[in-house]
């Protein structure tokens, strides 16, 4: 097991070194010259040549990326280009409401999916199978925003039963930090329950045709527990799979979402710092999403070998 672990730690090195290349690229790619760009239109001549010496913009490109690197190994992104604070100052302090929003969104997701996934399968081509999978198909279709403000209308302002937007830390109470992500969490759950729930479906009606499900039938088991202990642990790993995968979107929705319910976690400083132009901001959220990414993975690959023992070998 400790060796399956430190080879996929290893494989996820090239993964990183590679998005790391991509991000230090974002001010070279642009349009433009960096240092101008950082310095605003209003810039004088001498102020530009600051900025450029002062990132390291005058050396060559390999050696920026080598400097850019060991900085950003030391966790120093830079500084906000708009209010001067250190970058990674800026994300901790909106770390706490995007990774509560996606621990009750992936809760909510778990929670409903799988069981509405393994349900359809159950009853594949029956009222409760075109009825489930007719919501995921919905889920797929419809923006995440188109949603978010569907349920702000019904829930917070007509039924006043949550907040409209804004968000409670958990120093003031899990409860009140609950009740502010809950339909934030909704909107993301939908979405991502869609893609969940059809693999599911798939997965288990696969399952259901093996033989060992017939000798189960055969030895007189009920229902739910051929489908939710034998049919749905057999298929645990293209479903953590998909949960693995989905969280990319998860990701994307949670920037779109902090944003209709002024959240302020991540999501809404990568919406605010492109809106501003402030480089150093966006390399250093999008170095953050893609770690989370990569961590998320590796989580995934480990979790095969805890479901399947083969794979360890």
């Amino acid at each position: 097991m400790i060796r399956y672990a430190a080879a996929r730690i290893l494989a996820g090195i090239p993964t990183l070194l590679l998005v790391s290349v991509f991000i230090f690229s974002l001010a070279h790619i642009t349009p433009g010259d960096p240092a101008i760009l950082l310095a605003g239109d209003n810039a004088t001549p001498s102020q530009v040549a600051e900025i450029r010496t002062r990132l390291h913009l005058d050396l060559p490109l390999v050696q920026q990326f080598g400097l850019w690197l060991g900085d950003a190994l030391r966790l120093d992104l830079g500084k906000s280009i708009y209010s001067g604070k250190p970058v990674t100052q800026l994300i901790a302090q909106r770390v706490e409401p995007t990774l509560v929003l996606s621990f009750v969104t992936l809760v909510l997701t778990v929670l409903v999916a799988v069981p509405l996934g393994a349900v359809s399968a159950w009853k594949a081509n029956s009222i409760i199978d075109r009825i489930s999978m007719g919501i995921a198909v919905a889920g797929f279709s419809i923006p995440v925003f188109v949603i978010a403000y569907l349920l702000v209308y019904f829930f917070a302002v007509k039924l006043r039963l949550f907040p409209v937007q804004g968000y409670k830390w958990l120093a003031d109470g899990w409860m009140a930090t609950l009740n502010s992500v809950t339909l934030p969490a909704i909107a993301l759950a939908f979405v991502f329950s869609a893609l969940i729930a059809r693999v599911t479906r798939a997965s288990v009606l696969e399952a259901l045709g093996e033989n060992y499900i017939r000798t189960a039938h055969a030895k007189g088991l009920g229902a739910p527990r051929i489908l939710f202990v034998h049919a749905l642990r057999s298929v645990g790993v293209p479903v953590i799979t998909v949960i693995g995968i989905g969280f990319a979107t998860l990701i994307g929705g949670v920037v779109v979402t902090e944003s209709v319910f002024n959240i302020p976690g991540i999501g809404r400083l990568t919406v605010d710092a492109v809106t501003r132009r402030d480089y150093p901001v966006i390399q250093g959220v999008i170095l953050f999403f893609s770690v989370a990414l990569i961590f998320i993975n590796l989580l995934v690959d480990l979790s095969y070998a805890y479901i399947d023992p083969r794979i360890r070998g």
